[in-house]
């Protein structure tokens, strides 16, 4: 078994490097923000909020974002099969830290179009 040599820097223990790293990444983002706006969402209804995603990468996503914690994945025993995606208390408790990055953002973005 080969062994992965890693980069390590002077951020690997910060925590703000460690939760940018758990929702960095083109589609977490779209995919928590429509969690956190429409709460409790099946496969296809997350897949038409999220504009230019593939099947294969919201696969991926939803599972990530499941094994850090974040999203929760409710399968039903029924036929045909049904499950539901939803933000757990984690994930709810990123949603105002995701709002405030958007304000400062938003303020960034008109500072730095003025200074044009």
């Amino acid at each position: 078994m080969e062994e992965k040599n890693t980069y390590n820097n002077n951020y690997d223990n910060c925590p703000l490097t460690y939760a940018l790293n758990l929702i960095g990444g083109k589609w977490k983002l779209p995919v928590i923000w429509a969690l956190s706006k429409n709460g409790t969402m099946r496969y296809n209804e997350l897949k038409r909020n999220i504009n230019g995603i593939t099947n294969m990468m919201l696969t991926q996503v939803l599972r990530e974002l499941e094994n850090d914690g974040i999203v929760n994945r409710k399968q039903y025993m029924e036929i045909p099969p049904r499950v539901e995606y939803s933000l757990t208390e984690n994930g709810k408790e990123l949603i105002p830290a995701l709002k405030a990055l958007a304000h400062w953002g938003s303020n960034m973005k008109k500072i730095n179009r003025e200074g044009m």
